[in-house]
Parts: C-alpha cells; sequence; structure tokens
C-alpha cells in the first residue's frame, strides 16, 4: 500500500486549519488594543447582531459546546463587556446582553475587517475571491455540521 492519502500535501484539513491558524494571528493586534480574545471577538460580533440571546443560540452560531462557552462569558463578565441573566421564562435558560462597554466595543471594532484586508496582498486576491473562498467554506461548514 502506498498510504498518499496520509500524505500532509493531500489534506484538506490542513491547509483549512493553517489558514484559520493564521488568520487568528493577524487579528490579535486589532484585538490586543479592544482588550479581548479572538474567540470573545466572535460572541460580540453574534451579540452585536442579536444582543440578549441565549448562551445555547450563541453556541450554535459559533459551532462550540456550552462547555467551551461559558468560561468565555464569565471571563467577559469580569471584563465588564457583556452581563449574564436567567430567562424569568424559563430560568435555565441564561440570557447574554452587552453591557455599555460591550457596545462600545463596537465602534472601535468597526475597522478590524477592514485592517486585516489590508494585511493581504490584493494583487494575490481580490475580493471576490475572498467572497468565494468564504462561500466555499460555509458550504463545507454546513455539510459537515
Amino acid at each position: 500500500m502506498n498510504y498518499d492519502q496520509l500524505k500532509l500535501e493531500n489534506q484538506i484539513c490542513f491547509p483549512v486549519y493553517a489558514a484559520s491558524r493564521l488568520i487568528t494571528r493577524e487579528y490579535q493586534p486589532f484585538l490586543e488594543k479592544l482588550g479581548i480574545t479572538y474567540p470573545q471577538y466572535l460572541v460580540l460580533m453574534v451579540l452585536w447582531e442579536h444582543d440578549g440571546i441565549s448562551v445555547n443560540e450563541i453556541a450554535k452560531k459559533l459551532i462550540l459546546n456550552t462547555n467551551t462557552l461559558t468560561p468565555l462569558l464569565k471571563r467577559m463578565e469580569n471584563q465588564d463587556i457583556i452581563t449574564r441573566k436567567r430567562a424569568e421564562e424559563d430560568e435555565r435558560k441564561v440570557l447574554i446582553h452587552l453591557t455599555k462597554k460591550g457596545k462600545e466595543m463596537r465602534v472601535a471594532a468597526a475597522s478590524i475587517p477592514e485592517g486585516l484586508l489590508g494585511k493581504i496582498d490584493n494583487k494575490q486576491f481580490d475580493l471576490n475571491q475572498l467572497v468565494e473562498l468564504r462561500e466555499i467554506l460555509n458550504s463545507l461548514i454546513d455539510q459537515l455540521k
């Protein structure tokens, strides 16, 4: 047996993994200015779009387990970025709301996507190609969920 299927160069998972790590690394200088991590940034993006949703809804949108998300949310609450409150109609449900600080962070974060795009050589990739790549990856994610 030749085992070509086990060569790193033949894997789809490795370039996706490596690209994800490298892109996340490029976000760090922007996020350090806000005092947050990349996973916290993802939570904030969800909340800027849908403030006051449950932990389970955030976990679903970010494809995370709630036991991974809960410590992250606790840290964000300690940073006064969010509040966590039990829903009145169902105390098993925890709702996440942005604080004033969390809402204000949106203004500072608005320039992050453009800043990240500035780090990508637009001679090699144009915006349409990046949008197409995002759509392809979203289709792959939908199939794998």
